[in-house]
């Protein structure tokens, strides 16, 4: 081939090559011959020792070039002009175990990615890469501390942004998969946001803690009182069941009236979440909102073709995933719903959403408690 004649070898580059997970990169080949057609794939080996990809395929321009973020992926696990597609469309390699999920379970260490090129658009996988270059991307910034928090019976860990503070802060909260998940909570702190994720529905425990609304309470006094948050800026972030929570909590009322609610509120919505009438409970609370006189404190963004976990931005996409039931041993396959490239744009798109919101209330604005 026309590679094989040319004195200098291909060159990959990815900018930065370190970065937090919420942020773009930028991929390079260059020195390739023109109209030359090669594959750019990641690899990313998770912590549980699976393999997951993805590829797209391109053909280099007169320069003999290809820019991952300017050129058209004619084919591979995305196609069209997409910056990330490196990432947010990876999936287990061929002969993976089902019903796989990838999130990251160590928030201090990065994830590792190797992005190569490699020659034509076949199968690639036993190929030799023609360049490859290593990513790494973070949930922690530099300067962000992580402490975990068991006082009061509450499990949880706190993240705090770089510097003295006081801070706004999150209370995060995670759905009924249990466990501890700390990746969001990590990234918000990133943002200048002190943030607990909280540890609620603990995988072998048979009766929830989370359904003992004073454990809540707890948590948000905890995270309330610490000496780098600002008391009167605490907001609360819930995804799935921690939705549910989230409401009680800002309604301070263990049935839900989500009548009592004084904060603003951002809604998010997949509208082909398979798992959870989302568009129908959003469409409710806002009817006992208005109903009470206080629709303006809601804002409400649906997102067609999205499914249920919308996850920070550049996540890969699981129409369906293994799910532990709750207080059993029993794992069950989820239907979650939405479309990859849909659902990424909304995980995108959304998280901007968010962070602009949590700017607007817990920095911008009079104290108000604001809820997500």
């Amino acid at each position: 081939s026309g590679l094989d004649a040319r004195a200098v070898p291909p060159l990959l580059s990815v900018r930065p090559s370190r970065a937090l997970v919420d942020e773009k990169f930028s991929v390079l080949v260059e020195n390739l011959p023109p109209g030359c057609p090669v594959t750019i794939r990641s690899l990313y080996q998770s912590e549980d020792k699976d393999f997951w990809e993805a590829y797209g395929h391109y053909v280099s321009n007169h320069k003999g070039t290809v820019s991952v973020s300017e050129d058209i992926s004619l084919g591979g696990t995305y196609t069209g002009k997409e910056a990330m597609g490196l990432l947010w469309s990876m999936r287990p390699i061929p002969g993976s175990r089902k019903g796989l999920r990838l999130r990251k379970k160590d928030t201090c260490a990065p994830m590792l990615v190797t992005i190569s090129v490699y020659s034509g658009h076949g199968d690639v996988r036993d190929q030799a890469p023609l360049a490859s270059a290593l990513v790494e991307r973070w949930h922690v910034a530099p300067g962000v501390q992580r402490i975990e928090i068991t006082e009061k019976g509450v499990r949880g860990t706190l993240f705090l942004p770089p510097g003295p503070g006081p801070f706004p802060a999150m209370l995060d909260l995670w759905g009924g998969g249990g466990g501890l998940q700390e990746y969001r909570a990590a990234l918000l702190a990133c943002r200048g946001f002190a943030s607990l994720a909280l540890e609620y529905l603990k995988s072998n425990d048979t009766k929830p803690k989370g359904l003992d609304m004073k454990y809540f309470e707890t948590a948000f006094e905890i995270i309330r009182s610490h000496p780098q948050v600002i008391p009167d800026r605490v907001g609360i972030i819930g995804l799935c069941f921690g939705t549910l929570m989230t409401l009680s909590l800002a309604a301070e009322c263990p049935t839900i009236k989500v009548g009592n609610i004084d904060c603003p509120m951002l809604l998010i919505n997949g509208t082909d979440d398979q798992n959870w009438p989302t568009v129908e409970v959003a469409s409710d609370i806002i009817k006992t909102m208005r109903e009470a006189g206080k629709e303006s404190l809601v804002t409400r963004l649906d997102y067609p073709d999205a499914g249920h976990l919308i996850e920070p931005p550049f996540s890969p996409h699981f129409r369906a995933a293994n799910f532990m039931l709750h207080g059993t041993k029993k794992k069950v396959m989820m239907l979650w719903g939405g479309k990859t490239k849909p659902h990424a744009d909304a995980q995108e798109d959304s998280w901007k959403k968010i962070l602009s919101f949590l700017q607007l209330h817990l920095y911008g604005a009079p104290s108000l408690k604001a809820n997500l």
